[in-house]
């Protein structure tokens, strides 16, 4: 059970894990970084309690800290509690929601085990923005995607800012990244009997309602938001699909083309 214990002075170094995250947690996967998952506000600190990330501890007011009580139940760790004015002085900012944790990393899924027993898939390449990686776990979530796949130039999907826009729902899909040459590596998803399907808004792509994917094992194949996919890994895809849309609209924003794809593929959850 989680020990409840007071912190009243700022510069106390039980605390330090949340110390200026503006700065400290700017990119955990790089040098410098802290590499810890930091989870903001009741419903994102509670869904990081029941997930497989090792919980270093909880910093938050009371009242928050007594909404989790029963979340806190199962884990032997410290629960800091504070004012809200000593809060934002460690955090370097005032945080509304009055709670966060913080948890170590988990080891990433093996690949080949989900490439096994996924039937649908999200794949990235270039995605760099934190807010829509973060919305498109979400979406994961929320439409039965199995897992997603990183390809190369793609944001840590377990930065503050990702982990609060999926609503945490990024530490419940599982996600790995591709390794080796690229898009070559894409020759995996094939051999595991996976349909690679490139997103596009090329008028010469197949709509994505008429290219028979629903029901199939598919990786979709998602770019950055402006230049979208590489020619490269568009060149690697087994077909290559298109949202259609209304005359004068270019594209739309990476996270909501996922959406639309994920429904159209993927079996709704529930």
């Amino acid at each position: 059970m989680a020990t409840i214990t007071p912190v009243a002075e700022a510069t106390d170094p039980r605390v330090d894990d949340y110390r200026d995250l503006t700065e400290a947690d700017r990119r955990p996967d790089r040098p410098g970084g802290r590499g810890l998952v930091i989870a903001e506000g009741v419903v994102v600190v509670r869904r990081l309690l029941h997930s497989p990330y090792p919980i270093r501890s909880v910093l938050g007011v009371p009242r928050r800290i007594d909404e989790l009580a029963e979340d806190l139940r199962v884990h032997d760790v410290p629960a800091y509690a504070t004012d809200a004015d000593t809060m934002a002085t460690v955090v370097g900012f005032h945080l509304n929601r009055g709670v966060l944790a913080v948890a170590d990393r988990a080891p990433a899924p093996d690949l080949a085990e989900l490439l096994r027993t996924a039937r649908v898939l999200a794949v990235l390449e270039g995605v760099g923005d934190h807010e829509n990686l973060g919305s498109l776990f979400r979406n994961a979530a929320a439409l039965g995607v199995d897992g997603v796949l990183l390809g190369p130039r793609c944001s840590d999907p377990l930065y503050r800012r990702s982990v609060r826009v999926s609503m945490g729902h990024v530490l419940r899909v599982p996600f790995t990244t591709l390794t080796g040459p690229w898009p070559a590596s894409l020759d995996l998803l094939r051999a595991a009997g996976l349909t690679v399907a490139a997103l596009t808004p090329s008028a010469d792509a197949v709509p994505l309602a008429r290219a028979g994917l629903a029901g199939q094992r598919v990786a979709l194949l998602l770019g950055a938001e402006g230049p979208g996919l590489t020619d490269e890994a568009l060149a690697a895809a087994d077909v290559r699909v298109r949202i259609p849309m209304a005359s004068g609209v270019d594209s739309l924003n990476v996270a909501t083309a996922a959406a639309v794809a994920f429904h159209t593929v993927a079996s709704p959850v529930g």
